[in-house]
């Protein structure tokens, strides 16, 4: 989350904290036909009768508090945290999640959708990923978007029988998301439905150009993906999603997200444009591990000290240095010399300290190099973190 912050930070984003939990109605702005109304929210009723709900994005939450509060614009968000969805579990997909993201909201610019866009991109590369593809599209605007939907309802019905069961119950509720299926059967159909791009107004066009534009200039590269709808329902114009090539192809999306114009007015705010992204943290550390872009530590501890007298100079010396900022652990329940030593060996630290009562009553200590024939040498107290941090450099 710190380099988050900072990447973010640099643009003049400021953390904001949205609530766990909402009044349903909330969330249920999202769009009636978007599967996380639908079907994966936890709602419970809580003790004085109202329907709440576990937030399962953040987006409704921010633009809520925007409808609330009326900061002044534009509104530059930047939040993380968990997020609850009841939906089938799978590798990088908990039922629990992390996320961090942006919002903003005020300008209609489209070069600010690049900004959030190149934003995410900048993440990913401080973390080291190589890896990511970037897919953008366009929705077009609200009245683009519904013809779109009616000329897919059109080529869908027509060609009913030969969809899935799960795309037909889908067609019903938002013949956009059956573009999402990946399923055999419907596979012939989506590649052959109509294309978004082809339905959008000058005004919405011209709006994906400029951000296109936006992104060759600062050198982010990107692939046009007419097929990405998202998963929710209240996008509009841009959106975009970051899939990381190191992980499955089906279970790749590491995050995304894209332009919601009318969110702040279902909010009970003016009319108010907004953009933003949602990053998924679990599957970005998939791809982290997958492409090895952080080394894991040899072991959880660099020092451990082994206190053969009666465990007190331990309690000392444990707080001691891990004040100095060194990684140190002990044994416990007054262990044996012996026993002590084995934990520090299964501890795989670097070095050992031992007290013993010679030690003790001399003002000393014992540094014992654990990883073989490392000797060892005995040191005044008062120059043991010097001697450690040295040793471990």
């Amino acid at each position: 989350m710190e380099v988050f912050a900072e990447v973010v930070g640099s643009a003049g984003y400021l953390e904001v904290v949205p609530p766990i939990f909402e009044h349903i109605e909330v969330f249920q702005r999202l769009g009636p036909a978007t599967d996380v109304v639908r079907k994966e929210m936890y709602a419970f009723e809580d003790k004085g009768g109202r329907t709440i709900a576990l937030r399962p994005e953040q987006t409704a939450s921010v633009v809520r508090g925007f409808a609330e509060h009326r900061p002044a614009v534009p509104y530059k968000t930047w939040y993380a945290g968990p997020n609850f969805r009841y939906e089938r579990a799978q590798k990088g997909r908990f039922r629990q999640f992390d996320q961090v993201g942006v919002e903003v909201l005020g300008p209609y610019d489209p070069h600010l959708d690049a900004e959030t866009i190149t934003l995410a991109w900048r993440f990913y590369e401080r973390l080291g990923l190589r890896r990511v593809t970037l897919l953008v599209n366009s929705l077009g605007s609200a009245e683009d978007r519904g013809r779109y939907v009616d000329a897919l309802r059109v080529h869908f019905e027509e060609n009913r029988d030969a969809l899935s069961e799960e795309s037909r119950a889908t067609l019903a509720a938002n013949p956009m998301r059956v573009l999402d299926s990946k399923r055999e059967a419907d596979i012939e159909l989506v590649d052959a439905a109509p294309l978004m791009l082809d339905h959008l107004s000058d005004d919405s066009a011209e709006h994906f150009t400029a951000v296109t534009e936006a992104l060759d200039a600062v050198g982010v590269p990107y692939t046009v993906n007419p097929r990405l709808v998202r998963g929710l329902d209240y996008y509009v114009r841009t959106t975009f999603e970051f899939a990381a090539d190191a992980l499955d192809a089906s279970q790749n999306a590491v995050g995304g997200g894209g332009r919601y114009d009318g969110l702040a007015a279902e909010m009970g705010a003016p009319e108010t444009p907004g953009v933003g992204f949602a990053l998924g943290v679990d599957r970005t550390l998939l791809a982290c591990d997958a492409e090895g872009v952080f080394a894991a530590p040899a072991s959880a501890v660099d020092v451990f000290v082994v206190d053969a007298t009666d465990g007190t100079e331990a309690v000392v010396l444990t707080d001691r240095l891990r004040s100095a900022g060194l990684r140190v652990d002990r044994a416990w329940d007054g262990r044996s010399m012996k026993a002590q030593m084995r934990a520090a060996d299964r501890s795989a630290a670097v070095l050992a300290v031992i007290i013993g009562e010679d030690e003790r009553a001399s003002g000393m200590a014992t540094v014992r190099d654990l990883r073989g024939d490392g000797g060892q040498e005995t040191v005044e107290i008062g120059q043991l973190t010097d001697i450690l941090r040295a040793r471990l450099r």
